[in-house]
């Protein structure tokens, strides 16, 4: 039985990705946007999945904690996601240098990419976290193709610089996993969550 129906059973995206919210639309149950500002950095060594499983709980958190008391109810989603090659761990791009930087040093190869997934409950604050991760190969570019990769604006708020829904389409070669993960937000990893919460998507 879908309980899509229940005021309880809402969805709330601490997210302002237009590609999350995209996806999120995809479910088919009621949701509302709640943009998180949580704070990015985490001190000391941490592995890919640490990173994004805490940051995707912080960003869940912080939208809970921004809820009026009226408001808390519903289960909200947190997710971040990163570009990892060679065990480093590639953020979205401070300048267009550094775009270049990261696209040079992805093409002709494969990567990482992993997805963080938190769900918190926003009225009692219960919380289920994982994690998801994609093999990503680029196809090998020039110096001149990445220039004009990062002239059409798509790298600068992408994590690794390129995006796989884009034009940044061009430029995979293969991928080995899930493409969702990819995209920002793992959709069957986030079925298998809202489970936890009675939410049943099918």
């Amino acid at each position: 039985m879908n309980t899509s129906t229940n005021l309880n059973q809402r969805l709330i995206l601490a997210s302002s990705s237009p590609r999350r919210q995209e996806l999120i639309q995809a479910l088919g149950l009621p949701y509302i946007i709640r943009v998180s500002d949580a704070d990015e950095t985490v001190e000391g060594k941490i592995t890919p999945a640490e990173l994004v499983e805490v940051l995707s709980v912080r960003k869940a958190s912080m939208v809970r904690e921004m809820l009026e008391a009226e408001e808390k109810h519903g289960i909200i989603i947190g997710s971040d996601t990163v570009v990892v090659y060679k065990d480093e761990i590639l953020g979205k791009p401070v300048d267009e240098q550094d775009a270049f930087r990261m696209l040079q040093s992805l093409q002709g190869s494969t990567h990482q990419v992993y997805s963080g997934i938190a769900c918190i409950d926003a009225s009692n604050g219960k919380h289920v976290v994982t994690h998801s991760v994609t093999h990503v190969t680029m196809k090998p570019m020039s110096d001149a193709q990445i220039l004009r990769y990062i002239a059409t604006g798509e790298p600068k708020d992408k994590a690794g610089s390129y995006a796989i829904q884009g034009i940044g389409a061009t430029i995979v070669q293969a991928i080995e996993g899930d493409y969702f993960t990819v995209v920002g937000l793992p959709l069957s990893k986030l079925s298998d969550l809202l489970l936890a919460f009675d939410i049943e998507v099918l």
